[in-house]
């Protein structure tokens, strides 16, 4: 079973930045062109956009470790309303199929029911089959198909999916 920590301190996060960067660039190689996996990992995924969403957008970042060894990272924000956002859920490919992601999930529907919350809602690209899968499984259903212009000539060709509490 893994170990799901909230993570406090600036040396981590800068670790969960490096992984992220790993990670991307693992998973979307032939979803996504190397340049827009670049792009969008200075963008939203390195530790200064990290460090940005945590101290001025509410966001939460959650290190996911089996024993010693940093294999996944999820970020998630509560909205104003009754809905909570997951933002990021990503784990190395050597550790999926364990069961983790769905324990990942659990932390993040428990989170969500802390504060109260009614739902739980993400974006994941249209073309990241694997993941659509297991959100799907999990029992989110797809609410919202958006193409959003994200800069330096990129779109994120997403759907907007939902999982109610």
């Amino acid at each position: 079973m893994a170990v799901i920590e909230r993570v406090t301190d600036s040396g981590r996060l800068h670790e969960v930045a490096e992984l992220a960067d790993k990670i991307w660039h693992e998973c979307f190689t032939g979803i996504i062109s190397n340049a827009q996996i670049d792009y969008m990992v200075g963008k939203f995924q390195s530790y200064e956009a990290m460090q940005e969403q945590v101290n001025g957008q509410r966001y939460s970042y959650f290190a996911v470790s089996d024993g010693d060894d940093l294999c996944g990272y999820f970020a998630v924000k509560p909205e104003s309303d009754d809905r909570f956002f997951l933002s990021k859920l990503y784990l190395r490919s050597d550790k999926r199929g364990q069961g983790t992601a769905s324990q990942m999930l659990g932390r993040v529907f428990e989170e969500a029911r802390r504060l109260g919350k009614r739902s739980v809602y993400l974006t994941v690209n249209k073309h990241n089959s694997h993941a659509i899968a297991v959100y799907k499984k999990t029992g989110f259903k797809v609410i919202g198909e958006p193409v959003t212009d994200i800069g330096n000539g990129f779109v994120m060709d997403d759907y907007v999916m939902e999982y109610k509490l």
